[in-house]
């Protein structure tokens, strides 16, 4: 008999911020827009549009278009190569974001505010770099060894092209500047954490991964290199035998992308055994966990190497669940506090169907009498396409506390301190501009409160001046 706890808890569900969380595909309204995806849509026995989920080709063009209608993403991959589901890699996306916007592990490199991650065995397909960076702006390092279609999914995104490097990881050292391997930066820097020539691995119970096997992330990011966080979808089977087990799906895959000596769990404990070396270098690390088994075995590694935060979640689309993993050696930010009124997670929000007669230029220009009129100090900056907005002390107060009409009353308070943040535009596709926020670690919990009103408000009026599709009503600016 289930316990009263456990009949309470909700099943996990897709994320909520994922486009498809209401509103999943419509393959029939795709496949009037598409014609090379028609052939693979039929109705089954209920009545609704689906495809054969056992045929490549037919989950191949359903990604294809899904990333092209949805995402402005132009993708494609050879035969036999891992088809990915768009929802659930989105999942993960979104899980990082959170993880990011909640500044439990505060930011350590630079003063940008630009968040760039590092996708280990980026693939052919190369998903994450593209979502990451048509859904939230995001640059990225995507190692790989199947160089040629990740370059190509690259370069057939003009608009991307900036923001995603593929970096090979069979030949790392080529480029010069990097680790040459764990075991001498381990002896250098880590004296107790390293692994002599007659002591056991983190993981005792498993084969140690050939030499012949390409790097992970020691000998592959370059020495002095930070990042936000690195991500994976690691080859989750110990055969190819057992990737082939599940005769619902056909989502391909090579033995490369598949298979690893000691599945999951050995790739894994890779990951880990390599952020010990480079603890410094990432905010967060991550991966995805195929098996809900191989969580209690990893995260019992993790404790061993004396991180300083783990998190756990669970991504669900359909039939199928993963879990994500994540980890930091950095401290948590003292200040950090839960609030009864979470922090936006979602700090950017794309603006579609333009007025032919808008661009950049014109939404800039409301942004900034958006400001003014609040009584906030901004500062316009034609040549990056961003306001720089400054809340004083006072209102950053006045905001939770009292609503957002009651800013400009603070306008000319005294103050000695301020929070500074920045609103940019970022052009994906003719018609379509991201609206992104970011603000320093420091500055960000102190406004994270009444800048949820203040953001929802600049996005509403936007959508109300120049979004054509917008079905919101929002309220006057």
């Amino acid at each position: 008999m289930l316990s009263r706890k456990r009949r309470r808890e909700e099943p996990p569900s897709i994320h909520p911020r994922n486009r498809y969380a209401e509103k999943p595909p419509d393959f029939a309204q795709l496949a009037s827009l598409y014609p090379s995806f028609e052939p693979f849509v039929f109705f089954s026995r209920s009545g609704r549009p689906t495809i054969d989920w056992k045929d490549f080709n037919a989950t191949r063009e359903l990604t294809r278009v899904l990333l092209l209608h949805d995402h402005a993403v132009n993708w494609w991959i050879p035969d036999g190569q891992l088809c990915p589901t768009v929802p659930n890699r989105s999942n993960y996306i979104h899980w990082i974001n959170d993880l990011l916007s909640s500044e439990l592990i505060p930011a350590t490199h630079g003063s940008d505010h630009s968040v760039k991650g590092f996708d280990i065995g980026t693939g052919a397909n190369c998903i994450y770099p593209l979502l990451g960076a048509s859904l939230l702006g995001w640059s990225f390092v995507g190692s790989e060894v199947a160089l040629e279609w990740a370059t190509k999914n690259v370069e057939s995104n003009p608009h991307l092209l900036e923001l995603i490097k593929i970096r090979n990881a069979n030949d790392p050292f080529s480029f010069g500047g990097f680790t040459s391997s764990r075991r001498d930066i381990a002896n250098e820097s880590n004296p107790d954490l390293c692994v002599e020539e007659n002591t056991q691995p983190l993981c005792q119970d498993l084969k140690e991964p050939s030499t012949l096997e390409p790097p992970v992330l020691v000998g592959v990011v370059k020495d002095g290199e930070c990042f936000d966080f690195c991500m994976c979808n690691p080859p989750f089977f110990e055969s190819f035998e057992e990737a082939s087990l599940n005769p619902r799906t056909s989502c391909g895959g090579t033995p490369e992308e598949m298979v690893y000596p000691g599945g999951e769990k050995a790739f894994i404990t890779h990951i880990i055994e390599d952020s010990v070396v480079l603890k410094r270098s990432f905010r967060w690390f991550s991966t995805m966990v195929g098996k809900k088994a191989n969580l209690k075995f990893l995260i019992s590694k993790l404790r061993e190497v004396r991180v300083s935060v783990v998190k756990t979640t669970e991504f669900v689309q359909g039939q199928t669940a993963r879990w994500g993993l994540a980890w930091s050696f950095i401290p948590p930010s003292k200040g950090f506090i839960s609030s009864n009124t979470p922090m936006r997670s979602q700090i950017s929000f794309t603006l579609e169907g333009l007025k032919r007669q808008c661009g950049a230029f014109q939404v800039l220009r409301s942004m900034e009498s958006f400001f003014l009129d609040k009584g906030i100090s901004c500062k316009t900056d034609l040549s990056s396409f961003s306001v720089t907005v400054t809340l004083s002390e006072v209102q950053v107060n006045i905001a939770p506390k009292n609503g957002l009409e009651l800013l400009k009353a603070g306008e000319n308070q005294p103050s000695k301190s301020q929070c500074v943040f920045c609103v940019s535009l970022l052009e994906q596709i003719p018609g379509t501009l991201l609206v992104r926020w970011s603000s320093s670690a420091k500055d960000r919990p102190a406004v994270s409160v009444g800048f949820n009103s203040l953001f929802n408000q600049l996005e509403e009026c936007l959508r109300k001046e120049f979004s054509v599709s917008s079905k919101n009503k929002p309220r006057d600016c």
